[in-house]
């Protein structure tokens, strides 16, 4: 079996491109060789300049000589070349790895849909992006063959809002790397060294944009910040549609009480959640929600909404709150930080679940949905050149 995957999101550089999305489609190209037969082959469609350091001798590359790192230029590679390449690598199967396929290919699809944000909460992406993801995920996911989704919630969504009959589509979860683990007190002391990191802090890590609900997460630091003598620390590059996040800054006006350190590599991350108090995740809407399983598996308490997907990650192992109640996101906050039993707990708890996700598994099913649909289709693939 011959398998195409659409790697054109790896990201490049920092910025929000190279959070969850392009982390999915990193760990898929490093574990699929692994999770597949002896006898299959991975083709990975790129950018140019795309990093190859960590990925298997194995991965075949197809690169697009052009500026594909810019959305419009790698829409329009995706809908009018891809499908010519594909072709003429003979694919079995093509895996279009966020939302979206090449409509005008008839190569045998699956698909992995990460959420349906543009449908749930339209108001919070502009209208031009709200439309093409709402015009090509909806196309895309009539053409699979199979659809991924990577959560129950992000399932039903799929069902009921894209109207896509059930046995199509397969929850496959995310999983935390297994660099996030908690950091031992020498590593801590010098990172908190490094970072000037002279006081306690809680913490959110994700992309800067208006699903993520971040001004109310500052309004309830708020209301305890006279009680506490944390820090609040963002980490994240800033996304799009923020001027209600900058305008809450302002109102608040927490001075030192707050710090936003942009984009920080993924390396970085694991010491950024142990050294936090409490991990604090807000989320209006997630299809799987990374951060929180990547807090646990650092052994750091974690507070996190109600809604979507995040009940699924979390399981027991939190302290949930619906989004939009301020006071009870400060009184969750509050309790962890003023209860060193409930952060004991949490953490052992924390642990447990996250060790449940792993990679392997997500590569070794999603291997096994390529399998379900190129045994649905003749084989006998030719010689692949280049």
């Amino acid at each position: 079996m011959r398998v195409g995957l659409n790697g054109h999101l790896l990201g490049k550089g920092g910025g929000y491109r190279r959070a969850g999305l392009s982390h999915y489609v990193e760990r898929l190209v490093r574990d699929l060789p692994r999770a597949l037969h002896d006898d299959d082959e991975l083709v990975v469609y790129a950018a140019r300049g795309v990093d190859r350091s960590n990925t298997p001798d194995a991965v075949r590359w197809r690169l697009s000589p052009l500026p594909t790192e810019h959305p419009a230029v790698r829409i329009g590679w995706e809908q009018m070349v891809l499908p010519a390449w594909t072709a003429r690598d003979q694919l079995d199967v093509f895996h279009g790895t966020v939302n979206v396929l090449p409509l005008a290919s008839g190569t045998p699809a699956v698909l992995t849909i990460h959420d349906v944000a543009f449908l749930r909460l339209p108001d919070r992406l502009s209208a031009r992006r709200r439309r093409y993801l709402e015009t090509a995920t909806r196309a895309s996911a009539r053409r699979a063959r199979r659809v991924i989704a990577v959560s129950e919630s992000t399932r039903d969504d799929v069902v009921q809002l894209l109207d896509i009959p059930s046995e199509r589509v397969v929850v496959i979860p995310l999983a935390a790397d297994e660099s996030y683990q908690p950091a031992g007190e020498a590593a801590l002391a010098a990172f908190r060294a490094e970072h000037d990191l002279a006081v306690p802090y809680l913490l959110y890590v994700g992309t800067l944009e208006p699903r993520k609900n971040v001004p109310a997460l500052l309004r309830a630091f708020a209301t305890l910040a006279d009680s506490i003598p944390h820090q609040i620390v963002l980490v994240g590059a800033e996304g799009w549609m923020t001027d209600e996040l900058h305008r809450t800054i302002a109102q608040l006006k927490l001075g030192d009480r707050l710090r936003l350190t942009g984009y920080v590599p993924s390396e970085s991350l694991p010491l950024w959640y142990s050294a936090a108090d409490v991990f604090a995740f807000p989320s209006s809407y997630e299809g799987f929600g990374l951060p929180p399983l990547e807090a646990m598996a650092c052994g750091t308490p974690v507070v996190a909404s109600t809604v979507s997907s995040l009940p699924e990650v979390v399981g027991d192992a939190a302290l949930s709150v619906h989004p939009d109640d301020i006071d009870g996101l400060a009184a969750a906050i509050g309790r962890v930080l003023g209860d060193d039993e409930l952060r004991g707990e949490l953490r052992r708890r924390g642990l447990a679940r996250a060790a449940t996700f792993s990679w392997a598994r997500t590569a070794r099913e999603t291997g096994r949905v390529y399998h379900e649909v190129a045994d649905q289709i003749p084989t006998g693939s030719g010689p692949l050149t280049g």
